[in-house]
């Protein structure tokens, strides 16, 4: 098959990111695979380019490039096919709606993928007939705003596919009710370590994320403040930044004094591979209050460390089986977290059997397991034609008129409200 994602930025860092990256690479053992970022703002990509995949742009942000687009003068006219509700509206413009809309009637692929709303939203508007349309949803249906529900609820009929990380999101949508398309769980898929497990005899608990309200590290540390009480040999290790939006770095710098932990706790900053960091430590810690699928407990089962992490809505429970390779705990609940912090540091026997567990069942999400999920819904939708976008034009026609007419509701409202497009967001 020949197959083409339309990704957001793949010059840039992140989950939806990672996960594409490493799908691409597993199906171009197979497959003729191609990415194309809507975005490119830096030479190379900070994730490296997966071997045997090709990566091209549509918009050139580099101020150095001949191509450089950001003195184009539809870069500063709002975009009108990615939707107002997608949180990244305000990046795209006019020329990405005209860029997206040239590469979508041209290519030549046998199924085209987009990895978030407001691309799978471009699909459904303007992809030619023929290729199988799949969109993929990264985050969860719950967390997105009324006003995007809406599109999705529309638009989203005329995709042949979506495929989400979670079955819960997956049940989600089948009661949103989208009449012909298939809906699908498939989570992300973590390549085997290049380095050995982690050794369950040291003393260290690692985190990673953001540094940001929603992974409420405040709640780890007032947990391991508990632990570390009775045994000062264990430290922690909490990994990552926060974003241009919110940075808790110094509040938690505070909190880590305040509970006199400065020789316990570091906060480590970003790094550029979390392989070699995650088997430093013997427990991993996710203590957010909401996942969309959860790729950090992943990456630390994969490497041979159990996880304590909240029971948040989807992810974690669909990872983690409690008391077998992982625990899982309430949310915000500073007591329970503690307790399995506890349990694992206080076992070396429990803690080396949970570990063994967690590298074995961590398998499932291998690239290999989970590419051919993928292709095997794929390869169903190429063999039984051409996409459903062939038929009914005339509904096909009504359909976008609707759309449409929503949308000029919508930006009269905007801009009755004083609502105006602002200069490009930070590029993710």
């Amino acid at each position: 098959m020949r197959i083409s994602f339309l990704l957001h930025n793949g010059y840039h860092y992140g989950g939806t990111i990672r996960a594409t990256f490493t799908l691409a690479e597993e199906l171009a053992t197979r497959h003729e695979v191609e990415i194309v970022s809507v975005f490119r703002h830096r030479d190379r990509p900070v994730l490296g380019l997966p071997a045997d995949v090709t990566l091209r742009h549509l918009v050139d942000l580099r101020e150095d490039s001949p191509g450089y687009d950001g003195d184009h003068p539809d870069i500063h006219r709002p975009a009108e096919v990615f939707p107002r509700g997608d949180g990244r509206w305000k990046q795209y413009s006019a020329l990405t709606d005209a860029r997206i809309g040239e590469y979508l009637s041209g290519v030549a692929a046998d199924v085209l993928v987009a990895t978030r709303p407001g691309l799978n939203v471009h699909l459904a508007r303007q992809a030619r007939r023929g290729p199988v349309l799949v969109g993929q949803e990264h985050l969860v249906l719950a967390g997105h705003s009324r006003r995007l529900r809406w599109d999705i609820g529309h638009e989203y009929r005329l995709l042949d596919a979506l495929t989400t990380v979670t079955e819960a999101d997956a049940r989600a949508y089948r009661r949103m009710a989208l009449p012909g398309v298939r809906i699908e769980a498939v989570p992300n898929s973590v390549p085997a370590p290049a380095l050995p497990p982690a050794d369950p005899a040291a003393r260290t608990v690692v985190a990673a994320g953001r540094l940001t309200r929603v992974k409420r590290y405040d709640v780890l540390v007032d947990a391991f403040a508990e632990v570390a009480a009775d045994h000062p040999d264990w430290t922690l290790r909490i990994y990552g930044t926060g974003d241009a939006a919110e940075d808790l770095t110094a509040p938690l710098a505070r909190r880590i004094a305040d509970h006199g932990l400065g020789g316990q706790v570091f906060l480590m900053g970003a790094v550029e591979a979390m392989e070699p960091e995650w088997v430093k430590g013997s427990i991993a810690a996710v203590t957010s209050q909401r996942e969309s699928f959860g790729l950090t407990i992943v990456e630390a089962m994969r490497c041979g460390l159990p996880v304590v992490a909240t029971d948040c809505p989807n992810g974690p429970r669909e990872i983690i089986q409690d008391g077998v390779d992982g625990r899982l705990v309430p949310v915000d609940d500073v007591a329970a977290v503690a307790g399995a912090l506890r349990g694992l540091v206080e076992d070396d026997e429990l803690r080396a059997k949970t570990a063994r567990a967690a590298l074995a069942s961590s398998e499932r999400f291998d690239p290999v397991r989970i590419a051919a999920r993928h292709e095997a819904l794929w390869a169903e939708l190429v063999d039984r034609g051409a996409s459903r976008r062939v038929h009914a034009a005339g509904r096909v026609r009504r359909h976008h008129e609707i759309g449409r007419a929503v949308d000029a509701v919508y930006a009269l409202k905007a801009k009755a409200g004083g609502l105006v497009r602002g200069p490009l967001g930070r590029l993710r």
